[in-house]
């Protein structure tokens, strides 16, 4: 099959797949990450076979928690709309990957293939139509469930995120102005350069009032803290009260794509996507094989530096423990030195690489890039909700009509005057 032909199906796989690998390690670093500001140890009892992984087994609980539990259905309740609120709540927090640049486009035989499943030239505004139908999901589950309590929580919810909707697509605005397209490889494109040759030439520098709009923007959109009003305990039972079992799991599992997505959104559009700073493609596919052979290096160098870690830690459980913990550092380092030896392995016996090995291995490190760009986000959005208080509602919506639009609309304004002031410059 040619490759333009058989791409496509590669990168939809890819797109869906992507979002749910980074899942799991979302949930952990929740966990983990919020232990760690609040000075705890954080999940550490579950384990197969006496063996923990520092609370990676508690993500797995949950899952089999969540399957075995029993799907409970309240009376009178609106059985289509019930059963569709947490499918959307899913469904629509994976549409946006279909069109996230991974990597620049690859050229196979004269044919110019993109490193994403859909090519949209408009990818902003489908990115915006998308996810503005996440409101449905809310509104479906808290009107369709019967319960005063859960359909206040939906309305809560909807009107916070049609408040913030607007100050979202402002905050693009100046950059749409600087940009002059819509598509997103495009946007990630034009910031491969660097401003005054000192910083990248990122839409963060560029825009930094946009970009603080849209952040804010978008921790409201996905009802995070401080804005997770409509999930408030304390103020007003959530949209999501009637749901158990994997009902549940689809609204817990479509909060957390969304942040993925969210940050895979910001990555983009804000923090170069997929360009490497200071390198571009060009340069990236010229120097591929000093490119594989420093990530051979590297992974190596950190397995070693692992292993000595986790021999240390071997001493401290041998001291500490009798069943089988203490044999939780050698399976950690057996796979470590089962990775490093494969590193090694790839630095001595790497082949010479043709033009199409050269676009692989530029590819592998710019989707590495950006991979790490969204994971930091991720965690700048778990850093934000275990660190300030949740908002008042009269806070919420102030904030949202009274300050960033306002802010949205002076950035518009000086984005035009700056554009104006350089054309004329120029």
């Amino acid at each position: 099959m040619p490759a333009e032909l058989f791409m496509p199906f590669v990168m939809v796989l890819v797109a869906a797949l992507l979002p749910l690998q980074l899942l799991p390690a979302m949930i952990w670093a929740e966990r983990k990450v919020s232990a760690f500001i609040q000075d705890r140890t954080g999940p550490n009892r579950a384990d197969i076979l006496g063996i923990r992984l520092g609370g990676v087994i508690h993500s797995i609980a949950d899952v089999v928690k969540l399957i075995a539990k029993e799907d409970m259905t309240p009376s009178k309740v609106n059985s289509f709309y019930y059963s569709l609120g947490p499918f959307l709540a899913l469904f629509i927090s994976l549409i946006p990957f279909s069109i996230i640049p991974l990597a620049d486009t690859l050229k196979i035989g004269g044919a110019a293939i993109p490193l994403r499943a859909v090519t949209l030239d408009v990818g902003i505004l489908f990115i915006l139509a998308i996810t503005s139908f996440h409101v449905y999901a809310v509104v479906f589950a808290g009107w369709a469930s019967n319960n005063s309590f859960s359909l206040l929580g939906g309305l809560r919810s909807a009107a916070q995120m049609v408040s913030y909707e607007l100050g979202l697509g402002l905050s693009l605005v100046g950059m749409i102005m600087v940009a002059q397209t819509l598509d997103l490889n495009e946007i990630v494109r034009q910031q491969g350069g660097t401003i005054f040759g000192i910083l990248p030439a990122w839409n963060v520098f560029l825009q930094p009032l946009g970009f603080l709009i849209f952040v804010v923007s978008i921790f409201a959109e996905t009802n995070r803290n401080p804005f997770d009003l409509p999930e408030g305990e304390s103020e007003i039972i959530g949209f999501h009260v009637e749901y158990s079992s994997m009902r549940f799991a689809f609204f817990f599992m479509g909060e957390y794509i969304a942040i993925i997505g969210g940050s895979a959104v910001v990555a983009t559009l804000f923090l170069g996507g997929w360009q490497v700073p200071f390198f571009d493609t060009e340069m990236l596919r010229e120097n591929a094989m000093l490119a594989a052979r420093i990530a051979f290096g590297s992974t190596a160098a950190l397995c070693v530096l692992l292993s000595i870690i986790l021999m240390a830690y071997d001493k401290k459980l041998q001291a500490l423990y009798t069943d089988k913990r203490r044999f939780e550092a050698r399976v950690l380092l057996g796979i470590v030195v089962t990775l490093g030896a494969g590193a090694v392995g790839g630095l001595l016996f790497l082949p010479t690489l043709s033009s199409l090995g050269e676009q692989i291995v530029t590819a592998i490190v710019q989707n590495t890039f950006l991979v790490g760009k969204i994971l930091l986000f991720c965690f700048f959005f778990i850093w934000v909700r275990w660190t300030l208080p949740r908002f008042r509602y009269d806070q919420l919506m102030n904030l949202g009509w009274k300050t960033l639009i306002p802010l949205a609309l002076l950035n518009i304004f000086l984005t035009g005057v700056a554009l104006v002031l350089f054309d004329r410059g120029a």
